[in-house]
């Protein structure tokens, strides 16, 4: 199925995080993962089956508790959203979402060794 394009919202994004971290996962286990108190069961559900539809996620129903797995490819999802990120918060400007990032966020220094590897590669 073709699904790029597709732009998960901020919930559907949590629950692919989930999935793309456990590989199948049933509606428990996404909800239970996701940790939330003020969102029950059924709401997981509903929004999982929503997902299904807009063919982010796969069902098999070959069992009584269906399992469920991500379709859409995290690294083309999140590449994206940063894109998009780009263009509409910073104007354009990776460098800025780079500072923005790295001055909120303390790195650790594995990441910045990582980061630095990266920035010399595109020399």
């Amino acid at each position: 199925m073709n699904n790029t394009g597709i732009k998960p919202t901020e919930g559907e994004m949590e629950i692919l995080q989930v999935l793309w971290g456990k590989g199948n996962a049933t509606v428990r286990d996404v909800h239970e993962a996701l940790n939330k108190k003020d969102s029950g069961y059924t709401t997981t559900l509903k929004l999982m089956q929503i997902m299904h539809e807009k063919g982010m996620v796969e069902r098999d129903t070959n069992q009584k508790t269906h399992i469920y797995k991500a379709l859409i490819n995290r690294d083309k999802t999140e590449k994206q959203l940063v894109n998009k990120m780009i263009d509409n918060v910073f104007n354009g400007s990776a460098a800025r979402l780079v500072m923005q990032a790295l001055g909120n966020h303390s790195a650790s220094a594995d990441e910045i060794e990582e980061i630095k590897k990266y920035l010399d590669g595109l020399k």
